[in-house]
């Protein structure tokens, strides 16, 4: 089964690439590595959940929005290699969440994208991690996700 038959089984739709809003670019390949600028838990109708894990959001409802994330950078993958087949591994993830400094939980919040990725690339989904926390993120989104992939050239 494909990533993407996968993400059908799952009733997942990846989102439209986000057009990047300063200086960068969603992606750079470098050999075999695809580097993924981070993504944010962007909704359909473009808005981020706004707010601080441990004062406005549940760990669930951080999950959820690093699992948004998750599908942000399967679309950026997609749109980088025209088939999320080519993905050999996922080698890093760094995992940032919005939280208050008295927050302990960024591993069951980053969890979210990280399931994600097991679920639908198996695994190749695998990989190493990092999950921190942030005094702030851009438009005050929960989380923000990046990775470095392997791909089959």
């Amino acid at each position: 089964m494909t990533p993407e038959q996968k993400l059908a089984e799952l009733g997942l739709t990846l989102p439209d690439v986000p057009v990047p809003v300063a200086n960068y670019v969603p992606f750079r390949l470098v050999g075999d590595l695809l580097y993924l600028s981070g993504q944010g838990p962007k909704r359909p109708d473009g808005t981020y959940r706004p707010g601080r894990l441990g004062r406005d959001a549940t760990i669930e409802e951080g999950y959820a929005d690093a699992q948004l994330a998750g599908l942000q950078l399967l679309a950026v993958a997609k749109a980088a290699l025209g088939d999320l087949s080519r993905i050999r591994a996922v080698v890093k993830l760094l995992g940032m969440v919005n939280a208050e400094p008295d927050f302990a939980d960024h591993p069951k919040v980053i969890n979210g994208c990280s399931d994600l990725l097991v679920n639908v690339l198996g695994d190749a989904g695998r990989h190493a991690r990092s999950a921190v926390g942030m005094g702030s993120l851009p438009n005050r989104m929960t989380v923000e996700v990046e990775a470095i992939l392997q791909i089959v050239p």
